[in-house]
């Protein structure tokens, strides 16, 4: 008879035995494990890992441009079009015929099948491949992305959407089929995909779709004067800018500045004399007067009580003059 010191000993063997088959039973995972969003398509990249199928086993297989990958014992298998677990599936059916019970488990080593191209004021121009389903804001993300770089400094207010009708026509309001009818486009906002403010807009991406964000060429306004570092600014993706915000983006007002008589100098159509628009910015910051938008091209003039010399920061030449007296205009 045993003691119980032997019998001890067997139970913790048979447990350790139990679980390293337990664990051999499970498909081991070469390549990144997608959820079940992503479909499969042509230059896609896969592994597939079969047990005790090893003529397929933990080798790339390539999707060709007709969704198919070759197999040796199997053949050609469709799997364009389909989720990893989908083609999970389709092979365990195939495979049924040659072993009893067949585990398999499929990754994409790598992803080329869906393809969207971003160029124009980002920081990073090229090529993304999406991984399962991505918006128009995650799109523009992993181009540099708001907050990492993104959109850039010059971006102008717009966004050019451009997607193949194979993939169905852009579902949005304004949007337009080109001269040849292959292909839906769409001008949308920028800044309104950017802060949320139109969620409607932020539709989901489709392969081959192509994005175009605009330069801002002459969507800048200039701040001169007295100010912290004034210069040259872009709006951005915005149509205007505020007062307030011009003045941050210049680093505030100087010790000697004179905040209640600044100037908004604005050109007139026709080259006809610039105008002088009055602001009064203390009266502003105590919550006394409205904060009024910038226009492109617009020059907030800041003026100062001392005899401090300013540059003109590139300022067009029909408001130069007009903003380099304002500066001492009081």
């Amino acid at each position: 008879m045993r003691s119980v010191s032997e019998r001890i000993g067997a139970s913790v063997f048979l447990v350790v035995l139990n679980a390293f088959f337990a664990a051999a039973q499970q498909p081991a995972v070469t390549a990144e494990k997608l959820d079940s969003g992503y479909l499969l398509g042509p230059d896609d990249q896969i592994v597939i890992h079969a047990i005790d199928s090893p003529e397929i086993s933990d080798k790339p297989f390539l999707i060709g441009m007709n969704g198919n990958i070759t197999l040796p014992l199997l053949g050609r298998v469709e799997a364009g079009g389909l989720t990893v677990e989908q083609l999970e599936v389709a092979l365990n059916a195939r495979l049924k015929q040659y072993v009893q019970e067949p585990q398999v488990a499929v990754s994409v080593a790598e992803f080329r099948s869906q393809p969207v191209s971003i160029f124009g004021a980002v920081t990073k121009p090229g090529v993304i491949q999406l991984r399962g389903h991505k918006t128009l804001y995650e799109a523009l993300s992993m181009a540099g992305g708001p907050g990492a770089g993104g959109p850039t400094e010059t971006m102008g207010s717009s966004l050019t959407l451009t997607r193949r009708r194979e993939n169905g026509d852009i579902p949005l309001p304004g949007a337009k089929i080109d001269p040849t009818g292959q292909f839906s486009t769409v001008e949308l906002n920028v800044q309104d995909i950017l802060d949320g403010s139109n969620p409607a807009a932020n539709i989901e991406m489709k392969p081959n779709d192509t994005i175009s964000v605009s330069e801002a060429n002459s969507k800048m306004i200039y701040v001169v004067g007295d100010v912290v570092h004034g210069g040259t600014f872009s709006l951005g993706g915005r149509e205007t800018l505020s007062v307030l915000r011009a003045l941050s983006l210049a680093g505030g007002l100087g010790r000697t500045a004179l905040p209640e008589r600044a100037r908004i100098v604005r050109g007139s159509p026709g080259g006809a004399k610039p105008q002088e628009i009055p602001v009064n910015i203390k009266q502003i910051f105590n919550g006394k007067a409205e904060d009024i938008s910038l226009l492109p091209q617009d020059v907030l003039v800041v003026p100062t009580s001392s005899r401090k010399t300013f540059s003109n920061y590139t300022v067009p030449s029909l408001l130069s003059a007009v903003a380099s007296a304002a500066i001492y205009h009081f």
